[in-house]
């Protein structure tokens, strides 16, 4: 927006100089008229440019307040869907730790392992804890980070135990009369009777003195944020003005956060349409009081900056407009992919080559559930996981979050494929939502040069050899979600010198309108080219085949034998 600003700000003063640019010279004949005693016609033709002069200026400035109004909320909009992404960050990682907990049993290593890295100094949570399914129990059953300062306040404590037990999203609490302050958010799996509740704590300023204050986001305005509908300084959480309650032109708007509310107050340091349109109702009086002889041409000019002004109005509307719709795409795509938690980096075995990559979909921001693995297990095994999960958005992508890590701590007990599928199954079978997803669990045995495999409904590997490529003949089973009761089975393949193994989701080769097979053919003939680097050779694949027709993300990961 304010690139738009500047732009049009730009456009503007050289539309004024021009204008002063082409005023014909003053004629030295005016002068001397001018030096006459002023007839009644002149002095009405004064007065009345004096109060049509008025009545402008009178005009622009009421128009010049209420274009600022509406500014400042489209600018308190703007920062409500910024408040708004902040619970996904929040939830994810909580739904995460609860999945994890309730698969594992509670495990206090386990847990703390997975949130470690938001506990912390400068990091998401200064607390983290799991809690049993006993709310009169006031005591979290594993901790992280510092103790949690909810259990100072046994009744407050119980009360908002209970009432999240019953939520199906992120509860907020605020425990805003400890020491430091802070905001407590819990998650509990909907529909899962005995399960642990999974909650953290972030810290707040002691004095409520937001350090975010020369932030691009709230630069140019003061803000309050209370927590509820209640601007008392009791509910207060951050603010970076000096006195409260704001004065001047405000506004403000309740923001959705978790199962609870926050209330934002705005308002302006500065004139948000442009110190111009600040000083333009003293430019109309000025140019008035100076022209009035030439009222027709001054009226001319004020009628021309006006509508000039209207339709800059007009453009900065869809300037905001499409900054909003920008600014949603990028979020949401960004929020998708970085709650995804797809692995930074690739485990490192002697004798094996990996590569992997995620390709989003050509169009659109609804980003799938698709993910991949590899997890080392020993000094020369490796399980290689891969699926995809039923749907669209941040739902699916934070669905595939539970089942990635559900499958990474399945495989870390017991590597055998068709056991992990077996335990995947069971685990989304609990699930109080359903949903399908096509997972494949492969052991590598890099030493031996062999490979044992399990599909539960997802697309063969593709596996090439110095003189051949063909796609793994495996046992496929019902993908996980479609039966309750179903048993895996396991495929062992014997790897070739120098063979190369591709697994990939089906956004790789479905396409709208066409056969899979030619989609898998596609695949194979790419594949199946001048020998290159493994790197290369997944680069070619992604160029190749994720074009701009298709219409699902898509996971990809080779693995290249050295032997």
């Amino acid at each position: 927006m304010k690139r738009g600003l500047s732009a049009a700000g730009g456009l503007l003063t050289g539309m004024t100089s021009a204008d002063e640019t082409d005023e014909p010279d003053a004629d030295p004949a005016d002068s001397a008229r001018g030096r006459r005693r002023p007839s009644g016609a002149v002095a009405i033709a004064l007065v009345l440019g004096l109060l049509i002069t008025a009545a402008l200026s009178v005009t622009t400035s009421v128009l010049y307040d209420h274009n600022e109004h509406r500014l400042l909320r489209l600018r308190a909009r703007e920062l409500s869907l910024v408040l708004t992404a902040v619970v996904p960050s929040i939830q994810t990682p909580l739904a995460s730790a609860a999945e994890l907990a309730n698969a594992t049993n509670g495990n206090p290593q386990k847990f703390r392992a997975f949130i470690a890295p938001y506990i912390g100094p400068g990091r998401q949570f200064a607390s983290a804890s799991l809690w049993g399914p006993n709310v009169d129990r006031l005591s979290p059953t594993v901790t992280a980070g510092s103790a949690p300062a909810i259990v100072a306040h046994p009744k407050l404590a119980q009360r908002f135990f209970r009432r999240a037990r019953r939520a199906a999203t992120l509860s907020i609490v605020g425990l805003l009369s400890s020491s430091p302050p802070r905001l407590g958010y819990e998650f509990s799996t909907p529909g899962t009777p005995g399960g642990f509740a999974a909650y953290a704590e972030s810290p707040l300023p002691a004095d409520r003195r937001s350090r975010t204050a020369s932030t691009q986001g709230f630069s140019d305005l003061h803000y309050a944020l209370y927590l509820g509908k209640s601007r008392t300084p009791g509910q207060l959480l951050v603010t970076d003005a000096h006195r409260l309650p704001l004065s001047g032109r405000t506004a403000s708007t309740v923001v959705p956060f978790g199962d609870a509310s926050l209330d934002l107050v705005v308002s302006p340091k500065d004139s948000l349409g442009g110190s111009f349109f600040a000083d333009l109702p003293w430019i109309i009086a000025l140019f008035g009081a100076l022209m009035s002889i030439a009222a027709a041409l001054m009226t001319d000019r004020i009628v021309r900056r006006r509508a000039y002004a209207e339709q800059l109005a007009s453009t900065l509307d869809r300037v905001a407009s499409e900054n909003r719709r920008m600014y949603d795409q990028q979020r949401g795509i960004a929020q998708t992919l970085q709650h995804a938690l797809l692995p930074a980096s690739l485990p490192e075995v002697h004798g094996v080559e990996t590569s992997a990559r995620y390709v989003p979909a050509a169009s659109g921001i609804d980003v799938g559930g698709d993910w991949y693995d590899l997890l080392r297990v020993g000094e020369d095994n490796l399980i290689l996981l891969i699926g995809d999960i039923s749907g669209h958005g941040l739902e699916a992508a934070t669905t595939m979050a539970s089942v990635r890590y559900a499958a990474l701590a399945y495989a870390a007990e017991d590597p055998r494929p068709a056991a992990v599928l077996d335990s995947l199954s069971a685990f989304v079978a609990k699930a109080p939502t359903r949903y399908l997803a096509t997972v494949m669990c492969a052991l590598l045995d890099v030493r031996a040069g062999r490979m044992t495999i399990a599909s539960a409904g997802h697309l063969p590997p593709l596996l090439i050899s110095e003189h051949d490529s063909a796609f793994v003949d495996q046992r496929t089973g019902p993908a996980i979600g479609v039966t309750l009761d179903v048993r895996y089975e396991e495929t062992t393949v014997a790897m070739p010198p120098s063979a190369t193994l591709i697994a990939f989701t089906d956004g790789l080769v479905e396409r709208r309108g066409e056969i899979l097979d030619v989609g898998l053919n596609r695949l194979r003939d790419t594949a199946a080219g001048p020998a290159v680097a493994l790197e290369d050779l997944i680069g070619r694949i992604v160029s190749d085949m994720a074009s701009s027709s298709h219409h699902d993300d898509t996971a990809i990961v080779g693995v290249r034998w050295h032997r």
